[in-house]
């Protein structure tokens, strides 16, 4: 049986489609149909239900399926142990990470690993806090950058930093010409904030509840520049991240700094038990590791904003 074999047959359990799998494979579709009905002889059954419309993966194309990925996956594995040897700085490494974390920590980090292993590629995808960690509990991502950290036993959490945080409210506010609020004088305040697996939602949680009461959460959303757009036009208030340095502003609100000393999210990356185990990976996250040991050494806090009066308008975060 050929690689070439399963590469197409996975397609087609993909697709279900003989012209669609063709198109994406490059190939005609009776070449197609001709390795398709010769990995059925060799597996003695039929892999798919013929209908009308196309095809359909009956029982045997899903246990076929099944192994299909599985062999492909250690064959890349093997493709990706050779490059290694041969060129220690090659590989790829899957990195996920919470959405704010797009426009300044995985720039930074990936710009300069660059300079130690310029041949490594990197795939990026961003997610909820617990989709992350879920990804990388399950092997989908290599590494995972989050805030605050996960409560997880099978994981290793390398700190790199803490956010501080501030209250977002839209121009005109009540609170707009204060020095500082406390997390407490929101109990009766509307708020916007972020879905229930967004780890700034679970931070905000927290504060309220440390404060004792609980957020009166009038909409929730997925994306902070939607939170920033409805605190914006007065639908409520909103716990954010203090405005990074030479980000571009978004909607105009203004961002208020909090009293309490709690008031920020710490963050850093998430690594199986152990760590990946593809090499180029493992050397990513020791750079990781290094860097974040120097960052954190006395004196210095990375990611930590600046208290004091009263903050310019909002950017990203």
């Amino acid at each position: 049986m050929q690689l070439r074999e399963l590469e197409w047959f996975s397609t087609l359990a993909e697709t279900e489609h003989m012209t669609e799998a063709s198109l994406r494979l490059n190939v005609s579709q009776p070449t197609l149909s001709r390795a398709l009905a010769r990995l059925e002889r060799k597996l003695g059954v039929k892999l798919f239900d013929r209908h009308r419309n196309g095809l359909r993966l009956n029982k045997y194309g899903e246990i076929f399926q099944a192994h299909a990925v599985r062999a492909m996956n250690e064959i890349d594995r093997g493709e990706e142990r050779i490059a290694t040897l041969v060129d220690p700085l090659r590989g790829s490494v899957s990195l996920g990470f919470v959405h704010s974390f797009g426009g300044w920590l995985i720039p930074d980090l990936l710009n300069r690993y660059r300079k130690h292993a310029s041949s490594t590629s990197f795939e990026l995808s961003g997610g909820a806090c617990d989709d992350v960690v879920d990804d990388v509990r399950q092997g989908s991502i290599d590494v995972g950058f989050v805030a605050p950290e996960p409560v997880a036993d099978d994981l290793d959490w390398i700190p790199l930093g803490r956010e501080e945080l501030c209250l977002g409210v839209p121009l005109g506010h009540a609170f707009e010409g204060r020095d500082h609020v406390a997390i407490a004088d929101l109990a009766h305040e509307p708020m916007v904030a972020l879905r229930a697996e967004f780890g700034l939602r679970q931070v905000t949680d927290r504060l309220c509840r440390e404060a004792g009461f609980s957020p009166r959460v009038a909409i929730e959303v997925t994306e902070l520049s939607t939170l920033r757009a409805l605190v914006a036009t007065g639908m409520g208030v909103a716990v954010v991240p203090v405005p990074r340095p030479g980000h571009t502003p978004g909607p105009a609100i203004r961002g208020i700094p909090f009293s309490d000393p709690t008031a920020f999210r710490p963050y850093g990356a998430v690594i199986r038990r152990g760590g990946p185990s593809g090499q180029a990976a493992r050397r990513f996250v020791k750079f990781v590791a290094r860097d974040s040991a120097h960052a954190l050494q006395p004196g210095r806090t990375p990611g930590e904003g600046t208290r004091g009066g009263a903050l310019a308008a909002v950017g990203n975060s």
